[in-house]
């Protein structure tokens, strides 16, 4: 059962699995990506009723560019679909949106729509979602990395000052104040990162569970924070 007195504030999830569900099923995979789309919307619902504070979701990566183009459209046409279906829900709920990553190539609907809803949702205090779209970690830290030095050869900043602090400030957790994540899900049975998260992952929980995203449902959700909630976070110390 869960212990609402330890509830991890931030959560990160990699929504793996949506091909397979779909192949499974002698579907198109775009048929997976719609079904992934309304789990996403379910656990987004149960992350703000628990209480949760921030939930960050590897929606489209830097390397999904990759696959066909009738794959990547069909997913772009769910992002402007989630939207015009779900944007009116999270404004009622107070889920504030963020967008993590670089979407100006997504096409103009997309665009149209996710700045609409940074606009619509910007001033709202409750769950924070943040999306990551056209994300890479080492992306995000070779940005961050660059910005640095710009800082550095403008005079602005130091060499000698850079620490820790000095990236995490720069990437687009550090930059909009989203701490670190808690606990790090991945679904479907893979066992890895795929290039999420790499730098503020450091002392995470991770839970994997082979469960597909279509088919990850609220409890399931549950089970993955009370598998959190079961270990015993050091954080390279001892007891």
């Amino acid at each position: 059962m869960l212990d609402m007195n330890r509830i991890p504030a931030h959560v990160a999830i990699i929504m793996d699995g949506n091909g397979r569900w779909a192949e499974k099923r002698n579907l198109p995979r775009v048929a997976g990506h719609n079904a992934g789309m309304k789990s996403m919307t379910e656990i987004v619902r149960r992350a703000s009723d628990l209480g949760i504070k921030y939930l960050t979701v590897y929606a489209f990566s830097t390397e999904n560019w990759k696959r066909s183009k009738e794959e990547v459209g069909g997913i772009f046409k769910l992002l402007v679909k989630y939207v015009d279906l779900e944007l009116a829900e999270l404004c009622e709920n107070n889920v504030k949106v963020r967008i993590f990553g670089d979407y100006e190539g997504m096409g103009d609907d997309v665009r149209d729509r996710l700045e609409r809803t940074l606009s619509d949702t910007g001033e709202d205090s409750g769950l924070e979602f943040n999306i990551c779209l056209d994300y890479g970690s080492r992306d995000e830290i070779t940005k961050g990395v660059r910005a640095i030095a710009e800082e550095v050869e403008a005079g602005k900043l130091s060499s000698a000052d850079i620490t820790e602090d000095t990236i995490s400030e720069h990437l687009y957790t550090g930059m909009t104040g989203v701490p670190d994540p808690d606990l790090i899900i991945r679904t479907s049975g893979e066992i890895r990162l795929s290039n999420f998260l790499l730098w503020q992952c450091a002392y995470s929980e991770m839970v994997f569970t082979p469960v597909l995203w279509p088919d990850y449902t609220p409890e399931e959700f549950e089970k993955s924070i009370e598998e959190f909630q079961s270990r015993d976070r050091r954080f390279g110390g001892r007891k």
